[in-house]
Parts: C-alpha cells; structure tokens; sequence
C-alpha cells in the first residue's frame, strides 16, 4: 500500500467517525462521509468497498475503541498487572477502560448515538466491539479468579461505565456524585475493588466451608 492511499484511507476514517458523531447513523451515506473527508466518493468504494465497510474500518481503529493492549499493556506491564492480587487486576482493568472511553469524546457521541438508532452501521461497530470486549475476557481468563460467572459481572460494570460516561457528556452529577473530574471515577473503580473482593471472599469462604465438612 502507497503512502497515498494510507493518507487518503485515515481521511476517510476519520470523516466517518466525525460523521457519525456530528449526524447520527441515520444521516450517514458515502458523499457526505466524502465531501467531510474532502475526497472523491470512489475512494470509498476502491478502498473499503461500500459505506459498511468503512464502518468497520473505522471500528476497529483505535481511535474509536481501545485495542486489548490499551487496556492490558503488553509485555513487561502486562506481566506486572497479572502478578496483583485479582480484585486490583479488575480494579486497574476498568480504571484503565473507563479513562480509555472518557478520552474519546466521538466514541462517547457514536455510543449515544446507538441508544436511539439501528441499522447496518450500528450492527457492524457493534460486531467489532464484541470482537474486542471477547477477546479482553479471553486475556483475562489466565488470572486466578475466584468461581464466578465473570463475564456478567464483568457486564455489569462496563454497562455503568458506558452509561456514566455517555451521561457525563452534558450532565455532571449523577445521585449526588461528580462525574466531571477524576475523583468521582476514582470512587467508581475503588467500589467496583470493594465489590470484587467481596466476591471473591463469598467464593473462597464458600469453598473453606465445603472443605471443612
């Protein structure tokens, strides 16, 4: 690939993520996308072969939603997250996606956006995110947790992270609590460690008391 095609592919890229978050699902279609990106609508077709396509790209970049090793590290650091005890690995996890999705105010618009609308574009964007949300639990899988069913608690708390964050978009308090700085997502993180350990302190008393019989 050219470096000129490269340039022209992040045009288009980016203009659909400022699309989608400007107009809303409903309003995106390949000339506009191309008029924002100030490219002939061709492109989009010789490059990503129709509108859906270039959705997926742009789902899968790491502007719109963060890659498995913005949330894990990778190499040394993600030896060093493994190595703390399992309620700090959740705590840290989600401190790290919470901040991933607070940093990415077109996501947080395109995320909103999907509340109200349904279409081919929604379904691709969530394809790509059910992709990513698969493979972090995967990752997460080699961490010694306590008997749980993970997965939905893990739901739990990025369903709130998404809500909170989309909120917090135009609304700063939420039941009293700021969500317009970090010292209320600070609470946030701290109460879902608190509620981990109390989990993993249900399990693990659990099984001393069968053990005990």
């Amino acid at each position: 690939m050219n470096n000129k095609r490269e340039a022209t592919e992040a045009r288009l890229i980016t203009a659909m993520g400022e699309v989608l978050a400007e107009k809303g699902f409903a309003k995106v279609g390949v000339n506009v996308v191309a008029r924002q990106a100030g490219v002939d609508k061709v492109l989009i077709y010789r490059y990503f072969k129709d509108l859906g396509g270039l959705m997926t790209a742009y789902a899968q970049s790491a502007d719109f939603w963060p890659p498995v090793s913005e949330i894990l590290g990778e190499g040394e650091s993600y030896d060093a997250l493994r190595a703390k005890p399992f309620s700090e690995v959740i705590a840290e996890v989600f401190r790290r996606y919470a901040y991933a999705l607070r940093s990415r105010p077109l996501t947080l618009e395109i995320l909103s956006w999907e509340t109200v609308e349904r279409n081919a574009l929604t379904i691709a964007s969530e394809e790509v995110r059910e992709t990513m949300g698969l493979a972090l639990m995967e990752h997460l899988k080699v961490v010694d947790a306590p008997e749980a069913d993970w997965l939905a608690i893990a739901n739990i708390f990025s369903g709130a992270i998404h809500y909170l964050a989309i909120r917090a978009r135009k609304i700063n308090t939420f039941t009293g609590m700021d969500l317009s700085g970090e010292q209320g997502w600070d609470r946030l993180i701290e109460s879902i460690e608190f509620l981990v350990r109390g989990i993993e302190k249900s399990a693990y008393g659990a099984t001393s008391a069968v053990t005990n019989k």
